[in-house]
């Protein structure tokens, strides 16, 4: 049986390449029930994501399976070969469930270390669960993948520290606050960068968002992506006292909060810490600021710092994460060549007691008659000594299962016993 993946990444091919491969969540079924039409492919799943779209079956031995999945991409995407097929990467056999486990552990994304890409495997696995599509040998290599992807998180923490401004600006949030359940926010400006970390910040468990620009229109747009609260602007100030967390993203070419404004807010909030997050360039808030007590500010130099920090933390995680996947790389194949022995050992054992029985039948009618007694004793002998037969190669297949040249012993058993296929 052939186990192979084919696929795009944001290694491999441009963005506007991945989308056009990519697949709706509700387009699936209909694709995976077209992949397994594919001549010999047994199951199929489909991952796709903004970053890659990867294929993965297990296919007859006898079939050209990177073909066909190539013609099944060129015909579900309607894409000519000759458009994608420079992008296209294909892994086979030991290649295969290496790669796979490196993406569950998050080790070939363009974040190291991010969790999405885990959940995003799990919501392909359902999917192809509930069309039928998995069932056999790829169903029980994701499996393990899932249990390598927990192995790597939980043994190395690479997931643990911030590698974006966002996510980084969320990390010091709660070094101030402990947590961030209930905390209000307010956005100062409709900047990307800002809404990132206010997305993050919500997601970390900050119950309000306030938003606030110059423009009316675009503050109400950004307020509802959040089902926030629009505040005018000529009135931010005023609401500073109410909240815990700003985010100042706005265009703005002076200093929107001052030290001696922001000494009156934090009276007002009776020394209640306060966290502002400056990622506006030129900065928003006048550094001075930060010299009042229980206010910390950190503007989009000190974000940056901490998450080039972090990311080459993540990188030497990873040379641990890289071994572990090695380890249980070699795990799966040792199961798997275990699981490719047992046919051939029951069928030794089928093969040597219809030779066994053959034989007893045959002498039988010249032993004539026997007692109770004698027809065990018969049944005993012959089957001693087919056990004793066989004793010795089924031991050495078992021994010899787990390692990487078993395969030539199994052939080399089926041959000398002549068992079929």
């Amino acid at each position: 049986m052939i186990f192979l993946i084919t696929g795009v990444n944001h290694k491999t091919a441009p963005v506007e390449v991945r989308e056009r491969l990519a697949f709706d969540h509700t387009a699936l079924p209909a694709a995976l029930a077209d992949l397994r039409s594919c001549p010999g492919v047994f199951e199929g799943l489909i991952l796709s994501t903004c970053n890659r779209v990867e294929i993965a079956v297990t296919a007859d031995d006898g079939v050209d399976p990177a073909a066909d999945v190539g013609r099944f991409l060129c015909d579900s995407r309607k894409e000519p070969l000759e458009a994608i097929a420079p992008y296209l990467y294909h892994f086979t056999g030991d290649e295969a469930i290496h790669h796979l486990f490196r993406v569950a552990s998050s080790l070939d994304s363009m974040v190291l270390g991010e969790p999405q890409i885990l959940g995003q495997l799990k919501t392909a696995y359902a999917v192809a669960k509930a069309e039928g599509a998995l069932g056999g040998l790829l169903e029980t290599i994701l499996t393990r993948a899932f249990g390598v992807a927990k192995r790597v998180r939980s043994e190395t923490g690479i997931g643990e520290s911030a590698v974006s401004v966002g996510y980084a600006a969320v990390e010091l949030a709660r070094e101030i606050f402990g947590t961030l359940a209930g905390k209000k926010v307010m956005i100062v400006g409709a900047g990307k960068m800002s809404e990132l970390a206010a997305r993050h910040l919500r997601r970390s468990g900050a119950s309000d968002i306030f938003v606030t620009n110059r423009t009316r229109e675009r503050a109400q747009d950004l307020a509802r992506v959040f089902a926030g609260t629009l505040v005018e602007y000529d009135r931010f100030l005023a609401t500073l006292p109410e909240m815990d967390i700003v985010i100042a993203s706005s265009g703005a070419p002076f200093f929107l909060l001052r030290k001696d404004q922001m000494r009156r807010v934090i009276e007002a909030r009776r020394n209640r810490p306060m966290f502002l997050i400056d990622i506006a360039v030129p900065r928003n808030i006048e550094p001075a600021v930060n010299e009042l007590d229980n206010v910390f500010v950190y503007d989009i130099d000190d974000l940056q710092r901490v998450v080039e920090t972090n990311v080459g933390e993540r990188k030497k995680r990873a040379g641990q994460a890289e071994q572990i996947v090695a380890e249980e790389v070699e795990r799966m194949l040792s199961r798997l060549r275990a699981r490719e022995v047992a046919p051939t050992i029951t069928s030794l054992q089928d093969q040597l007691e219809q030779l066994r029985l053959a034989e007893v039948a045959r002498l039988r009618g010249r032993l004539g008659a026997l007692t109770p007694q004698q027809e065990e004793a018969v049944e005993a002998l012959t089957r001693g000594i087919v056990n004793k037969i066989a004793h010795g190669p089924i031991s050495e297949l078992r021994r010899q299962a787990g390692q990487p040249e078993g395969i030539h012993l199994i052939d080399a058993i089926r041959k000398v016993f002549r068992l079929e296929e």
